[in-house]
């Protein structure tokens, strides 16, 4: 078995939600997860809004703050405690760990051209010394999200939706991460351009060696993309397993509500369990 990439032991995220000064009420957004992801692996995380699923992606890019438990990166090279990291250990993490926003309009800044948003982590990062050398890389991973090149002087408003998503991968890419969290990347995009940006994910996993940790609410398009999936309800993974052996031998009552309410492409057929 490959090893972990990613390891949590008890992993729980909580929320002040009030109460007063001495007793603060709080709400375990995720609550006592253990969980394995494996280098190179392409795991799904789902459940329905408020399950946990964005909460613990934005944890394991120490975007929030991890309340219990432990959380360990380690690619063989760096390893790091998610639960207690230095200034210096963090901005050598968000190196290595990336996110890909749901929403691409929402992401990228109207004001900057497509080559100073790809740019822009590399410079903040400090990983190239030279406009030229900063210009190469963002030509180098603008060609591997298919981009084209001659498009890199203009602005985000003059792009679709599939093609902006594209412009952010390449902007969570271009610091050649190892991890790779996708908090419902899709979801915002026609159908039709769906599983063009999920061919490119899997494309680019395979190319460059990629972990994904993709976040969804759509059990088919995990079924398309993911090797393995993790069911999350109420804070909690209730079923995890590869994800043909879940969806063909759902163990947990509310996975098998979930697959139920996959729409048929059968007219005939109303639901899964009908």
């Amino acid at each position: 078995m490959t090893a972990p990439l990613i390891k949590t032991e008890n992993l729980s995220v909580a929320f002040p939600i009030g109460g007063t000064v001495f007793n603060k009420q709080m709400l375990k957004a995720v609550d006592n997860v253990s969980i394995e992801i494996p280098q190179g692996a392409f795991v799904g995380v789902v459940g329905e809004s408020g399950s946990g699923k964005t909460t613990l992606g934005r944890s394991l890019l120490n975007a929030v703050s991890i309340t219990e438990g432990r959380a360990i990166y380690d690619d063989g090279e760096m390893r790091f405690d998610l639960t207690n990291m230095s200034k210096a250990e963090l901005k050598a993490y968000r190196r290595r760990a990336q996110l890909i926003f749901q929403d691409p309009y929402a992401a990228l800044s109207p004001r900057m051209t497509v080559r100073d948003i790809i740019a822009e982590p590399l410079e903040v990062m400090g990983l190239t010394k030279t406009r030229a050398e900063t210009d190469d890389r963002v030509r180098e991973i603008a060609g591997k999200c298919r981009l084209n090149l001659e498009h890199l002087r203009r602005y985000p408003h003059a792009f679709s939706g599939g093609q902006r998503q594209r412009i952010s991968i390449a902007r969570a890419l271009a610091c050649n991460p190892r991890f790779v969290v996708a908090d419902e990347c899709v979801a915002a995009l026609d159908v039709s351009i769906q599983a063009d940006i999920l061919n490119l994910l899997k494309s680019l996993q395979k190319d460059l060696g990629l972990t994904f940790m993709f976040i969804s609410h759509d059990l088919s398009v995990v079924a398309h993309t993911c090797d393995y999936v993790i069911v999350m309800h109420h804070g909690k993974i209730v079923e995890s397993a590869p994800t043909r052996e879940l969806f063909a031998n759902p163990k947990h009552a509310y996975t098998r509500n979930l697959l139920a309410a996959i729409p048929s492409l059968d007219p005939d057929h109303k639901s899964r369990t009908g």
